[in-house]
């Protein structure tokens, strides 16, 4: 037998077509009701509900309730994280959708990776900090250069208390489309949040893409390419 945890009952909840749509739609970072969840995987309520309930009880996805609705989302950034890293796999295996969508170079350019920011411009911000020597090279949970903190203060991030949360404050997660690293963790996740709050980007309504406007996408470059 193979040492370590056994991970076929877990692929082969994740390789159901069905889950991996629904699984795939929460790595928006929004919560969904069942139905919602039926109505993008295209099922029905019931079949659904069966569905998700073999989820939640794999720990891959939590529930909660709220009045009469049950809300699903993705459990930890831990299966956000795994979910990213199979897409990267599907894709340099060349499994392709039977009819791309017209969102495909939008999900590239930029895009939501459960709770942080993905796709080129996700990549660039960790490619810039690794050329600047701010981030080592790795993978995993990595320590971020003291000298990196005026960089993200000038962002209006509070650097002291992002350092202060149990969760990590650098991780990295493997981009599908870039087949690079981009930013994960706590302050992957503060920057998206910031990005958001300064309307440098909005998000598209029930979807994981980031439309930056032109004037974002200037003070981005500009953030960028500042000097630490």
């Amino acid at each position: 037998m193979a040492d370590g945890p056994p991970i076929a009952r877990v692929a082969a909840l994740i390789g159901d077509a069905t889950r991996a749509e629904m699984l795939a739609t929460l790595m928006a970072g929004q919560a969904l009701t069942a139905t919602e969840l039926a109505q993008r995987a295209g099922v029905g309520k019931a079949t659904a509900s069966a569905h998700l309930a073999r989820l939640v009880e794999a720990q891959l996805l939590a529930v909660s309730a709220q009045g009469r609705h049950r809300y699903f989302r993705l459990a930890d950034p831990d299966v956000a994280q795994l979910l990213e890293s199979l897409m990267g796999v599907a894709t340099r295996s060349g499994a392709k959708r039977l009819r791309p969508g017209p969102k495909e170079p939008a999900l590239r350019e930029a895009r939501v990776c459960y709770d942080h920011l993905a796709g080129e411009r996700g990549v660039e911000l960790m490619a810039g900090l690794r050329q600047r020597g701010l981030l080592p090279e790795g993978e995993g949970v990595l320590p971020l250069a003291p000298q990196a903190a005026p960089l993200f203060e000038r962002l209006g991030l509070d650097f002291s208390a992002l350092s202060g949360q149990r969760r990590p404050l650098c991780r990295t997660c493997m981009d599908w489309s870039e087949r690079r690293h981009h930013l994960g963790g706590a302050l992957g996740a503060a920057v998206l949040e910031k990005v958001l709050a300064l309307r440098w980007a909005r998000r598209e309504t029930g979807s994981r893409v980031l439309h930056f406007s032109g004037a974002g996408e200037a003070a981005w470059a500009a953030w960028i390419h500042s000097a630490p």
